[in-house]
C-alpha cells in the first residue's frame, strides 16, 4: 500500500483503497480516524488528483483528532458557555490562553489543560509535561507566568492490590508519581503552585485525571497572538530538539484506555525538560518585549503539524516548512515523525526577515537553540519539504476546519427520593467523616509544592496558625508592586455530585466557586474549565456532557461570569467503565484590596459564629452518604441569584472589617467546615443547631446544600453585621479545644486535637495487601 518516494518518505495508495483497507490503514498507523473521515480524506485527494504522502495523512490525523478539533463538543459549547460575554475579556476561546482585563495597563492571562492519558501510563512524566504545556500557553500570549494550579483525580488510595485490574497501575503509585512530577517541574521553573484539588473515586481507578492550570500577567500593549504577521515572515523553532517522544499524543488522547495501552501507546507520552523551560521562557518574553515577534505559539498537541498550520491559517496565510532543518534528538527520524512529534519545551516564533538575526542573538544569549525552519506566504496552503522533496502540500481550510458532529445524546436523570434510614451514633460518625479521603487534609500534597516563590502569594492555600493550618477556600495573589488589587484563585468540582446529577453537580461547582471566592472577599471574574468526560460516541456519555455544560451555563450566566478558556478531554474511559463526569473549574476573582481579604481559620475565643444560607435535606451525593451508604436522597440544587446576593452582602461586611474568618460549606457540610475552622485557629466552638429548624441532626450537620458559609464575626460587631447580612447566629468560638454541638436533646462533644489527627491521616493510610 506504500510507494517509496525518498528516504523515509512514502506515498500511500489511498485512492483505490476499499473501505476495509481504509479502516485497516487508520488502525495500523494509529490515526484514530473513522471510516467516514478516511473516506473524506480520500475524496479530498481525488480532487487533488494524487495519493497522499504519509506525512499528509498524519497531518489530517492530528488536526481532525477529538483533542484538537472538538468535533463532538463544539456544537454544544457554542450554544452554552461560549455565549456568556463580558466587557473585561480582551481575548477568549480563540487562542492558546485567555487575556482578561485586570487593572490599568495590565491584564491577566489564564489557561487550563488536561494530561490524563499520559499520566495513566507515566504519572511522573505525564504530570510534569502537563505543567510544561500550560506554562507555554501563557508565555505564547506574551505573559509572564505567575502561578500554577493542579486538579487531580485518582482511584481510592487504599484499594487492595487484588482488586487492581490487568494493565492498570495502583492509585497510590499514580498519586505519588503525579504529585512528584508537578512538584519537581513547577519548583524547577520557579513558578509557584498556589491552588488545586485532590479527589478520589472508584471511577478513576482505570483512568486518573491530571488537569493543570496557569496564570500570567502581561501589559495589554505587549500581548502577542498565536498567528503570523503576514507573508514574508520567517518561522523560528526555539527550545528543545525534536525526537520520537510524544508521537500520536493527540490521537492517543482521543481514545479509551485499555489493558494494552502501556505497550502500544507508551511512545505517545512526552518527555519533559524543566531546566530548558526557564531560559526558553525568558528568551521568548525578551524577544516579545523588544517588539521583535509578529506571532508566538507553543508546540502542544499535534506538534509541528498543528503549530505551523494554525499560525498561518489564523492570519489568512500559508507557509512552507523545511523538515530537514529541524534540530533532532537522534538521527533517522522520519519526516512524518518530525511532523507530529510532541517533544517538549518548543516554541514557534514568527519574525520579520529583518529581525531574524536579532531574535537569534537573544536566544543565543540565553543558551537556547533557535533555528529558522520555514517561511510564510500567501498561498493558503501548508507545505513541507525534506531534502529537496515536497512531502506535504495541503489546503489549510480543509485541514483546520476539521469535522464536526451532532452526535446522539441520551439524557438519563436519576429522580430525587426521600431517604429513610436510622440515624447513626453521631460522635463516631463525626470522627469518621474527617478521615474520608475527599475530606481529609491535603497538606501533604500542598507542602510538596513551592507556593511562596515570586513572593506574590498573600493568601496561602493552607491558612491559620503555624503547625495547625487548615484548608483555605481560595488563594490570593498580589501581582503588581504598586497596587493592592488582588487576583484570587479557586479550584472546584465535586465528582460524586456530578455522577448523581451531571446538571446539578456542574451547577454546584460554579456555585461553589462563587462561594469560595466570596469567602476570602473576592468577586468571581472569569472561569476556565477542563471538561473531563467519557466516550462521546456513546449517547449516554454525551448526554452527561450536555447536561453538565448546561448546568455550568445556568449559574455562570446569572452572575455574568464568562468562560474565557478551557479544554475538553473526552474518552476518559477504560475496561472498568467511564469516569464520573468531571467538569473541573479554575475560577479567577478580583479582590479589590488584599488587605481586606479574610482567611478560614477561627481567630479569637468569644467571637460569634453565623451561618449564611439555607440548610435543606439534600444528602444525595454527599460524603455522609459515601460513609453511611444509604440509598436515594435529594441532590443539592442551586439558586444562583440568592448565592450572588448573599455573596455581595458578605463581602460588604468584610469591607467594613466585621468578619474575622469565613469558610464556605461544601463536602461534609456545617460540621466539616466548623472543624476545619477550629483546626486553623487551634480553637474550639460551641454551636446550637436548633436554629436550623426541624431537620434531623445528621441532616443539619452533613447536608451539602449550596449557597452557604460559616462566618466568624468580631466582638461587638454583631448588630452591624446583622444589618448587612441575613444570617443565623448558631454559636461562638471557644478557647477550650473542644467542639460542642447541641440540637435540642442531641449533644455531641469532640476533642479538636483528636479530630485533627483523624483529618491529618486520611490520605496517608497504608494500602491493604
Amino acid at each position: 500500500m506504500y510507494n517509496k518516494l525518498a528516504d523515509n518518505v512514502y506515498e500511500v495508495e489511498m485512492l483505490k483503497a476499499s473501505d476495509d483497507e481504509l479502516s485497516q490503514l487508520s488502525k495500523d498507523r494509529s490515526l484514530g480516524l473513522s471510516i467516514d473521515e478516511m473516506k473524506s480524506i480520500r475524496d479530498y485527494f481525488k480532487k487533488e488528483g494524487r495519493n497522499p504522502v504519509d506525512v499528509e495523512l498524519e497531518a489530517f490525523a492530528q488536526s481532525w483528532s477529538e483533542h484538537c478539533c472538538y468535533k463532538s463538543s463544539k456544537n454544544i459549547l457554542k450554544d452554552t458557555i461560549f455565549a456568556i460575554k463580558s466587557p473585561d475579556v480582551i481575548c477568549a476561546i480563540s487562542e492558546d490562553a485567555a487575556v482578561v482585563d485586570f487593572e490599568g495597563e495590565y491584564a491577566y492571562v489564564v489557561k487550563i489543560e488536561s494530561h490524563n492519558h499520559p499520566s495513566a501510563l507515566d504519572p511522573y512524566g505525564g504530570a510534569a509535561t502537563g505543567v510544561g504545556g500550560v506554562l507555554r500557553d501563557i508565555v505564547c500570549m506574551g505573559a509572564q507566568p505567575i502561578a500554577l494550579v493542579d486538579q487531580l483525580f485518582f482511584g481510592p488510595l487504599n484499594l487492595p492490590e487484588k482488586e487492581l485490574p490487568k494493565g492498570v497501575k495502583h492509585p497510590r503509585y499514580l498519586f505519588n508519581g503525579v504529585v512528584s512530577g508537578i512538584a519537581d517541574y513547577g519548583n524547577r521553573v520557579g513558578i509557584p503552585t498556589v491552588a488545586g484539588q485532590v479527589s478520589f473515586d472508584k471511577s478513576y481507578i482505570g483512568n486518573c485525571l491530571v488537569n493543570a492550570g496557569c496564570i500570567g500577567m502581561v501589559k495589554k500593549d505587549k500581548v502577542v497572538h498565536s498567528r503570523v504577521g503576514g507573508p514574508g515572515d520567517m518561522y523560528i523553532l526555539a527550545g528543545g530538539k525534536t525526537g520520537r517522544d510524544g508521537i500520536h499524543g493527540v490521537t492517543f488522547a482521543s481514545q479509551e484506555l485499555h489493558d494494552k495501552s502501556e505497550d502500544k501507546d507508551r511512545a505517545a507520552v512526552q518527555l519533559g525538560y524543566a531546566i530548558m523551560k526557564e531560559p526558553l521562557m525568558h528568551a521568548c518574553l525578551e524577544a516579545n518585549e523588544k517588539g521583535l515577534l509578529t506571532g508566538l505559539k507553543d508546540f502542544g498537541g499535534g506538534g509541528l503539524s498543528c503549530v505551523s498550520s494554525e499560525m498561518a491559517h489564523a492570519a489568512g496565510c500559508g507557509a512552507t516548512i523545511y523538515l530537514d532543518k529541524i534540530p533532532l534528538k537522534e538521527p533517522d527520524v522520519s519526516p512524518w515523525e518530525i511532523w507530529v512529534s510532541e517533544s517538549q519545551e518548543r516554541m514557534m516564533l514568527s519574525v520579520k526577515k529583518e529581525d531574524v538575526d536579532k531574535v537569534l542573538e537573544i536566544f543565543s544569549f540565553w543558551d537556547v537553540l533557535a533555528t529558522v525552519v520555514g517561511e510564510v506566504d500567501d498561498s493558503l496552503r501548508i507545505k513541507a519539504t525534506y531534502k529537496g522533496v515536497k512531502v506535504l502540500d495541503l489546503d489549510l481550510e480543509m485541514i483546520i476546519a476539521g469535522v464536526c458532529y451532532n452526535r446522539e445524546k441520551k439524557i438519563i436523570e436519576k429522580k430525587d427520593t426521600k431517604t429513610e434510614f436510622k440515624m447513626p451514633e453521631l460522635t463516631e460518625t463525626c470522627k469518621k467523616m474527617l478521615a474520608l479521603e475527599n475530606i481529609a487534609s491535603k497538606e501533604g500534597v500542598v507542602r510538596r509544592y513551592d507556593h511562596e516563590v515570586r513572593a506574590a502569594t498573600v493568601i496561602k492555600p493552607m491558612q491559620g496558625k503555624v503547625n495547625t493550618q487548615t484548608h483555605g477556600d481560595a488563594t490570593v495573589l498580589k501581582p503588581l508592586d504598586k497596587s493592592y488589587r488582588g487576583l484570587a484563585v479557586s479550584c472546584d468540582v465535586n465528582p460524586t455530585l456530578c455522577r448523581e446529577s451531571p446538571y446539578w453537580g456542574a451547577a454546584s461547582a460554579v456555585d461553589e466557586a462563587i462561594r469560595n471566592l466570596a469567602a476570602i472577599n473576592a468577586k468571581a471574574h472569569s472561569i476556565v474549565d477542563c471538561l473531563n468526560f467519557a466516550n462521546p460516541e456513546k449517547p449516554e456519555r454525551l448526554g452527561d456532557f450536555k447536561q453538565a455544560v448546561e448546568g455550568m451555563h445556568f449559574v455562570a450566566k446569572a452572575g455574568g461570569i464568562p468562560f474565557v478558556s478551557g479544554n475538553v478531554s473526552l474518552y476518559n474511559e477504560s475496561n472498568l467503565g467511564p469516569i464520573a463526569p468531571t467538569p473541573t473549574l479554575m475560577t479567577l476573582g478580583i479582590a479589590k484590596d488584599v488587605r481586606k481579604c479574610v482567611t478560614s481559620d477561627f481567630k479569637v475565643g468569644g467571637n460569634t459564629i453565623y451561618l449564611i444560607g439555607e440548610t435543606k435535606e439534600e444528602l444525595r451525593g454527599s460524603q455522609y452518604q459515601v460513609l453511611s451508604r444509604f440509598d436515594g436522597g435529594i441532590i443539592p440544587k442551586v439558586n444562583p441569584e440568592k448565592t450572588l446576593e448573599d455573596a455581595a452582602k458578605l463581602m460588604s461586611a468584610m469591607d467594613e472589617g466585621l468578619v474575622s474568618a469565613c469558610h464556605d460549606l461544601s463536602e461534609g457540610g456545617v460540621y466539616v467546615a466548623l472543624a476545619e475552622m477550629c483546626f486553623g485557629g487551634d480553637l474550639g466552638a460551641e454551636v446550637d443547631l436548633a436554629e436550623l429548624g426541624s431537620l434531623r441532626t445528621d441532616v443539619k450537620l452533613f447536608s451539602e446544600s449550596n449557597g452557604r458559609w460559616l462566618v466568624e464575626v468580631k466582638k461587638g460587631m454583631d448588630e452591624k453585621f446583622n444589618s448587612i447580612v441575613n444570617a443565623r447566629k448558631i454559636g461562638k468560638v471557644m478557647e477550650n479545644g473542644k467542639i460542642k454541638i447541641t440540637d435540642n436533646s442531641e449533644k455531641i462533644e469532640l476533642d479538636v486535637a483528636e479530630l485533627k489527627d483523624m483529618w491529618d491521616g486520611g490520605v496517608v493510610r497504608e494500602v491493604p495487601k
